[in-house]
């Protein structure tokens, strides 16, 4: 890994996790580590270029089929390529099939790029991940081999105690707070090669008292009408959060502050 990098465009492709949810931004539009991360690359580089492909609900076949030849047709200095774990969390999982068409997507990624980086996801510790760990663990296996057989960077963001904690998590359980996406983006960066600007990333939040016995009761429910109902109804129908949804950044465009 090169050190003080530079690199002049980054493509991000995935699914929720890289669009950005639920980093929300006031106008309730999604941010998220990868347009943090541009944020950072393009006040170092001037001209830099920018496209995220990502979309909530994505399967990695979907990722495949729609995203990865558009990336690589991009002809990018990075592509950034987390998928798969839609795909863990289906109660029944090809795991053959998904290992396969990773590496498919990495095998055409690779060769179009400077740098390619997969990641370990993160998991928030609780009941969802103990029950999912062994798929979840299964697919990382494959991204380490994968990386190593074709010069990918990994960033491991399943192995830091900080972005396990229940507080780095919204209130889906399944997205990432704006500070989850913050420390995200500086691990991709550190991993990149650039100098660390928070070294502590992996680093816990300190303690706090855990919520009583009714307002944990109260917090359940709500979840379970909100977000864990409307999700089991998606999977019966055979619908995703992201059918019919575009791109947020289809192109690879000069990066520009939101607003500005």
């Amino acid at each position: 890994m090169q050190t003080n990098a530079t690199y002049t465009s980054l493509v991000a492709i995935g699914d929720s996790f890289t669009e950005g949810m639920s980093d929300r931004l006031p106008d309730g539009s999604y941010r998220g580590w990868a347009d943090l991360l541009a944020a950072r690359m393009a006040a170092r580089t001037p001209g830099f270029r920018y496209a995220n492909l990502a979309v909530r609900g994505k399967l990695i076949s979907q990722i495949v089929a729609e995203q990865v030849d558009v990336a690589a047709a991009m002809q990018p200095d990075v592509i950034t390529l987390v998928g798969g774990l839609n795909d863990t969390l289906r109660p029944k999982c090809d795991m053959g099939q998904v290992r396969g068409l990773l590496e498919e997507a990495v095998e055409r990624l690779a060769p179009a790029c400077k740098q390619l980086v997969l990641m370990r996801s993160p998991g928030r510790q609780g009941p969802v991940l103990a029950r999912f760990r062994p798929r979840m663990e299964e697919l990382f296996a494959c991204v380490d081999d994968l990386a190593s057989r074709h010069g990918a960077l990994v960033v491991d963001l399943y192995g830091a105690p900080s972005l396990g904690d229940p507080r780095m998590w919204d209130v889906d359980r399944l997205h990432l707070t704006g500070e989850g996406h913050r420390r995200v983006a500086e691990a991709v960066w550190q991993t990149l090669g650039y100098d660390a600007e928070d070294a502590d990333w992996r680093t816990p939040m300190p303690p706090s008292p855990p919520p009583g016995w009714g307002a944990r009761r109260t917090e359940d429910a709500r979840f379970a009408r909100q977000y864990l109902l409307p999700w089991i109804g998606r999977r019966l129908t055979g619908r995703s959060s992201g059918d019919g949804r575009p791109a947020k950044r289809p192109e690879l465009l000069p990066y520009e502050t939101p607003g500005a």
